[in-house]
């Protein structure tokens, strides 16, 4: 998500923050590219014209200038404006209702509104108890979809009544919210290839019969700025109380993401990172501001590994560790907890320093098949192997490694790499802790030896 843009804002900012002295000529020079990078990435045009007058008047100014640091001072600016841009206020959905709080999901049909609905119910479900009822009878097997969809993240769903109306469906979905002591039903309403009248009237009636606290509509990034256009009509229509994006994570011009804000007057609630329930995410504004500008966003990391990570096994880990232990069975355990987070790219793309980076480590192998690769290594062991790695000689790394799918030096790369770490982990247990670990660390790879070891390749 944002990576051209990214790259592109990153190259603006590069030649004004290498100039101790700022003049007109070089913040005009400034604008003009983050103009066109704004417009590559599909950023609507009144929306850009109004960001760069705000962001060069205040660039101008005497206190800018002036600064000991101008081109930090102009990132400041313009990080402050993207903050502003993306909506400064709150964005948490609203469920104060006497239960059960009914949440209306409407849009376009192929937006990703079912699959939305079971990702929100899902991020419900740890405090509230959730109904799931899909009201769409026009798409062939949409109801048995979302029923499915309920089963696999562990919430009701609202039993399919052949040849009900979408009206009707509503009506029972509250009844049965009511009578089954539900905290929230969650409506995923049917879409269309495009907005006509019959859409718009039936969400209306829907929306009468219901009274929802939040009507939300699924928006697909991957359509640019006509996103926006839809929106300002459903809000127009219907009353929108806030937006979620999907499909961000495949679109490198996801500007409806920097438009919406303004052109619906409507706030963006969550991003769909992905397909995978979990691949979902409130939105923080100043959050997406730091990622679009390369600042990363390590609040959302720790959120995630705290989400993620089994907290038992990361603690049985750490003790391991400080007694100088790790063995593969260790190390295979860390690679399946990075893949819990999330992908390796959007994990790096949060860390501050790393995400200018991301290209050049993606093109260098270090990504998400690097760790699958050496998660099949490791399962091609016996557990003896596992367990004591000295024995892996010439024979049993040919066998692991066509048990692997892969060549023998990779079986080696994998070996090296488990020697780093463990040598380090010794080091760790000796020197106290993460203070120990910390020194190992400086200079090298962040992620440890456990994708390819040593230091980045560039």
């Amino acid at each position: 998500m944002f990576d051209a843009l990214t790259e592109k804002l990153s190259s603006a900012f590069a030649k004004i923050t290498s100039r101790g002295v700022l003049n007109e000529k070089d913040i005009d020079e400034a604008m003009r590219e983050i103009r066109i990078a704004l417009l590559e990435a599909d950023v609507s045009l009144p929306v850009v014209k109004q960001f760069i007058a705000q962001v060069k008047e205040q660039a101008l100014g005497e206190k800018v200038v002036k600064s000991i640091q101008p081109g930090q001072m102009v990132v400041k600016i313009v990080h402050d404006e993207l903050v502003k841009l993306l909506g400064a206020e709150e964005n948490k959905l609203n469920l104060n209702a006497v239960p059960p709080a009914c949440i209306l999901m409407v849009g376009l049909q192929g937006s990703g509104k079912t699959t939305t609905s079971a990702k929100i119910a899902a991020k419900l479900k740890k405090q509230k108890k959730v109904l799931l009822a899909s009201l769409d009878i026009y798409r062939p097997a949409a109801q048995e979809q979302l029923a499915q969809l309920a089963e696999k993240i562990g919430v009701a769903s609202l039993p399919i009544i052949k040849d009900e109306k979408p009206e009707s469906i509503a009506q029972r979905a509250i009844k049965e919210g009511k009578k089954g002591g539900y905290d929230i039903v969650i409506l995923d309403t049917a879409g269309r290839l495009h907005i006509d009248d019959k859409l718009m009237n039936e969400v209306v009636e829907i929306k009468k019969i219901t009274q929802p606290v939040e009507t939300l509509l699924v928006a697909d990034s991957m359509i640019g700025q006509d996103a926006c256009n839809v929106a300002k009509e459903f809000n127009e229509k219907v009353g929108l109380s806030g937006i979620v994006l999907t499909r961000v994570d495949g679109s490198s011009r996801a500007g409806a993401a920097l438009s919406m804000k303004m052109v619906a007057n409507v706030p963006i609630k969550f991003l769909g990172t992905g397909e995978k329930i979990e691949e979902f995410e409130e939105f923080h504004p100043d959050r997406l501001a730091g990622r679009i500008l390369g600042q990363g966003d390590v609040v959302s990391l720790v959120e995630k590994a705290i989400e993620k990570v089994d907290k038992d096994e990361a603690e049985k880990m750490a003790q391991r560790m400080m007694k100088g232990r790790f063995d593969l069975e260790d190390m295979l355990s860390q690679l399946r907890q990075v893949q819990k987070i999330g992908s390796l790219g959007g994990i790096i793309g949060m860390m501050p320093g790393l995400s200018k980076f991301k290209t050049q480590i993606e093109q260098a192998g270090i990504g998400d098949n690097l760790i699958k690769r050496q998660e099949a290594i490791i399962l091609s062991m016996t557990k003896q192997e596992r367990k004591n790695p000295d024995i892996i000689k010439a024979s049993r790394k040919k066998r692991i490694a066509a048990g692997a799918g892969v060549e023998v030096h990779e079986v080696n790369k994998l070996l090296k790499s488990y020697e780093q770490m463990s040598t380090m982990m010794k080091r760790m247990g000796k020197m106290g802790g993460m203070k120990g670990l910390a020194s190992q660390m400086i200079g090298k790879n962040p992620f440890g030896s456990m994708l390819g070891g040593g230091k980045f390749p560039f």
